[in-house]
C-alpha cells in the first residue's frame, strides 16, 4: 500500500489508542477539565484554534437545550503540539497530553475521509476513548453535509461522554415496519423525507428513479438512499441527524424507535438515547439549572506541549532483597533506559528506602553515555524501611519543575504514611506511573492513579522479571510520536531444567526493524546464546554484552535495520540445576516514513467487586486502519501466580461491539481470589493471513442531499474506497503489550465454582424465510458469557414484535428438540417450519433466542429478528406496456433535463400508474 509521505508523517505522530484517564468532571452543572489535543502533524493555522473555540462556544448552548438544562461546557484546555512556534499566551501543560485527550485534532486517512467519528468500542453507558476531527473539517464549511459544527460536537460527546450509538445504520438502512411499510433506519420516524436511486447528477439537476423492492429480502435495493426533508417538524433525534434545524432534542422512550436495525438498539436493549443519558452518572445529581437565562460561555486554556521529562523512583528498601527483586528491577529499568525510552527526553532517577537519594538530576538522553551515566546508578543493595513519599518528594521539591512530567513509581513494601502527600503529589502537575512488585506493595498505589493523579498507567509485577520489562515498555511517550516508540516483539519467560535447550521463533515485520535489542536474562548462570536472522547471519554469546553492575543480563543490539522475515533464537542452561530464563525483543519503526503494526490492551475497568464481569479489549492498527483476521491472546495473572488464558474476538457478538473494527474482545470471569491482576496480550500472525480494513465501520452520518421546496438538492459526494482496494494483507508480525493492572474484591476462594455467570447476550441474530420454511442463524454463546457452551436453546416466534419485546416468555414456543449448542464463538444455524402459522405472501414474522445454562440461567432475550415472505408481483401484458411507456417518458426526460424539483411529482404519479 502507497502512503504520501505527508499522511506517513503524520500518522508516524499520531495516538496510540489504550485506556483512557479523561480529566473532564461535571460541578455545578458545568463540564471542567476538557482537552482538545491538536496533533504534531497539523501544520500551524491560528483559524483553527478560533475554530475550535467557536465550535465549543455553540456547542455548549446546543448541549444545554438538548439536556433540558442540565449540562454545559465551562472549560476547555486546547493541547498546542510543541512543531508550533511558542507564545507569551501559551502555558505549560500539567497532567494534559495528546494520548489522553478528549478529542484530537489530526489530519484524516483512507479510512474515515473528514467524517467526524468517535472511538467507541463500549457496552452501553460506557465511555468512549476519543473524537475524531480533521483540520479540513473544522477550517472548511461542512453544514450542508453535517450541519454546524457544534452541533456535530454535542453529536460525538454524547458517543463519548454517556456511551449512547448512532440511530442509523448504514449497513441496513431500511426495515420494514410493524405497518408493513419499508422506513429508513431512523429515529424517530417523524423525521420525513423520499427514497430514490440516483442514475446521473449533473451540477444541481438529478435523475433520479424510485427505490425497487428487492426480491429476497422484501426491502428496498441496495442503491436506494434516503434524502430527508430540509424543512421538518421532528426534534428527534441527535443521534440519528443533528444537521436538521428542527432537531434540537435525544430521542427519549415516548418518541424511541425501538424497530429500527441500528447499533443504539441493539447495544442498549432498544432503550432510548435519553434514558441512557440520564442513567449516566454524570446526570445522577445534575438537576436542571434555574430560571431563562443561558449558561455563560466556556472559557478556554491554551497549552504548549514540552520536551519528555520521566523521573524513576526505585524502592531500594530491605524487602527488596528477597525474590531477587531489587536484581529484576534493575534489569527491567536498564531495558526500559536503553531500550525503550525516546531519544530526546529528559531522565532522572531517585531511590528509597526510610529516605531518599537524587542519584541523576535531569539527563538528556541523546547518545550512548547518557545512558551509561544513568545505568551506572542503579542501586547495588538493599535495606532499610520504606517511605514513597519520601522518594516522591524528592523529585517534587527539587529544583526542576514537575507540571508536565512522569513518574515512574517502583515499589515492592507498604507504607502507612502513603497518603501524607497525596495532595502534594496532586499539586505538583506530575504524572505518576505506578509498578506494584509482588503481592505485598502499597494498596495506596491504586489511589494514586485513580483518586488522585489522572493520566498514568498502573502495573502489577509478580515473580518474573518479564512482567516488570513489560511494564516499562507499554509506558511509552504522551505526545502520540508512534515512530518513535518502542515496540516489543518477545517477551518470554520459562524455568529450564539443567542442561537443557529452549528454542524459539521471532518474525520482524517490514514496519519494523530499527533500533532492534535482543536480551537474555538468567537467575543463576549465563546461558549459551544461539541467535540467527532470516539471511542465516548468526550471533553466537560473544556477540552479547554483559553489563557491568552484574544484573545477569545479556544485550545484543542488532547492527543496522534488522532483517525482515523470521529470527530462531536457543539458549542452553549449561547449570546443571533449573534456572529461569528470559527473552526480550524491541524494536522501533523501520523508518521516521514507516507505520508500524501496534498492539494495545486494557481492561473495562480498573476495580471490579465480584460477580461483576469484566472485559478484555485489544486494539491491533496501523495507522488509523485496523488489522484483521489474526490471533490475539490475553494472559490474566493474579497475585499468586495462576494464569488464565484469554482468546479474544473480533466478531460482533458477546463483548465484542463491532465486527471487523480492529477491536478484540473478551468477557472475563475466572477470578481467583481478591487482589491485584495483570494483564498482557499477545498479537501475532502466521501463513499471511493477517489484512488491513481500508473499510470505515462507524462514522458520522454523511448526508447525501436535502430536499429543499421539493428539489433534491446534493452534497457533494463521499470519496469511497473501491472494492478491489478495501483489504490490503499484512505479513506475518508479532506484538507483545501490557495491559495494566486490575484489582478484584469480593471473589470467593479459587475453587468455589457456584454458577453465577448466564450465557450471553446473541445480538446477531438473522432470519429470512424460505419456501414454507425460516432459517435462522447466530453467533453462539457461551454457558457462561462467551465461554464453554450453552446448555439448550429457547426460540420464540409471533407476528408481533411487541410480543417478543413486552412478553417474550408468552410468545408461540419453536421446537429445537434437535438444536445443540455449538461451541461459543461458533456460528449457528437452524431452520424449522413455523407451525402453526401460515406463510403467505406479505407474512412478516418476529423471532427471538434465549441461551440457557446447565444450572437454569437464562440469557438475556436477544435482538429481535424479522423474517419476510415477499413474492414480486409477476409483469401482466398490461404492466408491460406500462412500464415501456413509462420508461420511454423517462428517457424524454433525460434528454429534456427537467430540474430536480418536479421529479419528485412526475415519479409519485407515474408509479401510481404503474401500481395500478
Amino acid at each position: 500500500m502507497v502512503l504520501s509521505l505527508y499522511v506517513v508523517l503524520f500518522l508516524a505522530l499520531h495516538l496510540l489508542p489504550g485506556m483512557k484517564s479523561s480529566m473532564v468532571n461535571l460541578n455545578n452543572n458545568g463540564y471542567d477539565g476538557i482537552v482538545i489535543a491538536i496533533n504534531p502533524g497539523v501544520p500551524e493555522d491560528e483559524k483553527l484554534i478560533q475554530n475550535i473555540k467557536e465550535m465549543v462556544t455553540e456547542a455548549s448552548t446546543y448541549l444545554f437545550h438538548a439536556t433540558k438544562r442540565r449540562v454545559y461546557f465551562r472549560n476547555v484546555s486546547i493541547l498546542i503540539p510543541m512543531t508550533w512556534k511558542s507564545k507569551s499566551e501559551y502555558s505549560i501543560p500539567k497532567q494534559e497530553s495528546y494520548d489522553q485527550a478528549d478529542v484530537i485534532v489530526a489530519n484524516p486517512y483512507l479510512k474515515y475521509g473528514d467524517d467526524p467519528y468517535t472511538l467507541q468500542y463500549g457496552q452501553c453507558g460506557e465511555r468512549g476513548q476519543y473524537i475524531h476531527f480533521t483540520p479540513n473539517f473544522l477550517l472548511t464549511n461542512n453544514l450542508p453535509i453535517y450541519g454546524s459544527r457544534g452541533r456535530v460536537f454535542v453529536h460525538e460527546w454524547a458517543h463519548l461522554r454517556w456511551g449512547i450509538f448512532d440511530e442509523y445504520n448504514v449497513d441496513r438502512p431500511f426495515y420494514i415496519s410493524r405497518r408493513n411499510t419499508i422506513e429508513a433506519t431512523r429515529c424517530s420516524t417523524h423525521i420525513t423525507g423520499i427514497n430514490v436511486v440516483f442514475k446521473e447528477c449533473q451540477g444541481s439537476s438529478c435523475i433520479t428513479r424510485p427505490c425497487r423492492r428487492d426480491s429476497q429480502t422484501g426491502l428496498y435495493e441496495a442503491k436506494c438512499t434516503f434524502i430527508p426533508e430540509k424543512s421538518q417538524t421532528a426534534r428527534d433525534s441527535i443521534m440519528f441527524v443533528q444537521s436538521i434545524d428542527s432537531v434540537t432534542e435525544f430521542c427519549t422512550a415516548k418518541t424511541h424507535n425501538t424497530e429500527a436495525p441500528n447499533l443504539q438498539n441493539k447495544m442498549c436493549s432498544s432503550r432510548s438515547t435519553w434514558d441512557v443519558i440520564m442513567d449516566s452518572d454524570d446526570f445522577q445529581n445534575a438537576s436542571p439549572m434555574k430560571g431563562t437565562d443561558p449558561p455563560p460561555h466556556p472559557t478556554f486554556s491554551l497549552l504548549k506541549s514540552k520536551q519528555r521529562v520521566v523521573c524513576l523512583v526505585l524502592d531500594k528498601s530491605g524487602s527488596m532483597s528477597s525474590e531477587d527483586r531489587l536484581l529484576r528491577m534493575n534489569q527491567a529499568a536498564e531495558l526500559y533506559l536503553i531500550q525503550i525510552i525516546e531519544k530526546g527526553s529528559l531522565v532522572g532517577m531517585v531511590t528509597f528506602e526510610s529516605l531518599a537519594t537524587i542519584l541523576n538530576y535531569l539527563t538528556d538522553i541523546i547518545g550512548d553515555n547518557a545512558y551509561e551515566k544513568i545505568t551506572a546508578n542503579l542501586p547495588r543493595e538493599a535495606s532499610g524501611g520504606t517511605s514513597i513519599c519520601s522518594g516522591l518528594r524528592a523529585i517534587i521539591h527539587s529544583n526542576q519543575s514537575t507540571s508536565g512530567s512522569e513518574i515512574i513509581l517502583l515499589t515492592d513494601g507498604e507504607d502507612d504514611q502513603i497518603s501524607s502527600c497525596f495532595e502534594e503529589v496532586k499539586q505538583s502537575g506530575a504524572v505518576i506511573h505506578t509498578i506494584a512488585l509482588g503481592p505485598s506493595a502499597a494498596r495506596e498505589l491504586e489511589t494514586f492513579k485513580y483518586n488522585s493523579i489522572l493520566g498514568g498507567y498502573r502495573f502489577y509485577a509478580n515473580k518474573d522479571i518479564n512482567g516488570l520489562t513489560d511494564a516499562f515498555s507499554r509506558i511509552s511517550s504522551r505526545s502520540g510520536s508512534i515512530t518513535q516508540q518502542a515496540i516489543q516483539l518477545e517477551s518470554k519467560a520459562l524455568n529450564i531444567t539443567g542442561r537443557k535447550w529452549l528454542n524459539g521463533t521471532v518474525p520482524v515485520d517490514s514496519t519494523v526493524g530499527n533500533d532492534t535489542f535482543f536480551v537474555v536474562t538468567w537467575t543463576i548462570q549465563k546461558p549459551e546464546i544461539l541467535l540467527q536472522d532470516p539471511k542465516g547471519t548468526k550471533y553466537e554469546t560473544s556477540d552479547f554484552r554483559v553489563d557491568k553492575l552484574n544484573i545477569r543480563s545479556a544485550r545484543l543490539r542488532i547492527p543496522g535495520i534488522a532483517e525482515t522475515g523470521t529470527w530462531t533464537y536457543s539458549l542452553l542452561n549449561k547449570h546443571a540445576k533449573s534456572q529461569m530464563l528470559t527473552v526480550t525483543m524491541t524494536t522501533r519503526a523501520r523508518s521516521p516514513t514507516t507505520l508500524p503494526v501496534i498492539a494495545t490492551a486494557h481492561m473495562s475497568r480498573s476495580t471490579t467487586h465480584y460477580p461483576s464481569p469484566m472485559i478484555v479489549y485489544a486494539q491491533v492498527s496501523q495507522g488509523f486502519l485496523p488489522v484483521l483476521g489474526i490471533n490475539v491472546t490475553a494472559i490474566i495473572e493474579t497475585e499468586d501466580g495462576h494464569q488464565v488464558i484469554l482468546e479474544l474476538w473480533d466478531n460482533g457478538a458477546g463483548a465484542d461491539t463491532v465486527k471487523n473494527d480492529g477491536i478484540y474482545s473478551r468477557y472475563f470471569t475466572e477470578y481467583h481470589g481478591n487482589g491485584r491482576y495483570s494483564l498482557k496480550v499477545h498479537a501475532q500472525t502466521r501463513n499471511n493471513m493477517a489484512r488491513l480494513s481500508l473499510r470505515q465501520q462507524n462514522r458520522a452520518m454523511y448526508i447525501p442531499g436535502y430536499i429543499e421546496n421539493g428539489k433534491i438538492i446534493l452534497n457533494p459526494p463521499r470519496p469511497e474506497v473501491k472494492d478491489d482496494v478495501s483489504e490490503a494483507k499484512v505479513e506475518d508480525f508479532s506484538r507483545l503489550t501490557s495491559g495494566g493492572s486490575f484489582t478484584v474484591s469480593g471473589a470467593p476462594p479459587a475453587g468455589s465454582r457456584t454458577p453465577v455467570f448466564p450465557p450471553g447476550k446473541i445480538t446477531d441474530l438473522e432470519a429470512k424465510v424460505k419456501e414454507d420454511h425460516i432459517q435462522l442463524s447466530w453467533t453462539a454463546p457461551g454457558n457462561v458469557l462467551d465461554k464453554g457452551k450453552a446448555n439448550s436453546y429457547i426460540i420464540r416466534i409471533s407476528k408481533c414484535f411487541l410480543d417478543l419485546q413486552e412478553d417474550f416468555d408468552n410468545a408461540a414456543l419453536v421446537n429445537t428438540t434437535s438444536l445443540i449448542p455449538k461451541e461459543a464463538g461458533s456460528i449457528e444455524n437452524f431452520e424449522f417450519k413455523p407451525e402453526p402459522f401460515k406463510i403467505e405472501n406479505g407474512t412478516k414474522f418476529y423471532i427471538a433466542i434465549q441461551a440457557i445454562h446447565e444450572a437454569n440461567l437464562t440469557s438475556e432475550v436477544s435482538n429481535i429478528a424479522q423474517a419476510t415472505k415477499f413474492i414480486p408481483p409477476q409483469e401482466s401484458s398490461v404492466s408491460r406496456s406500462i412500464f415501456r411507456v413509462y420508461y420511454k417518458f423517462i428517457s424524454y426526460i433525460n434528454k429534456i433535463r427537467i430540474h430536480p424539483s418536479c421529479l419528485k411529482n412526475i415519479y409519485i404519479s407515474t408509479t401510481n400508474i404503474i401500481l395500478w
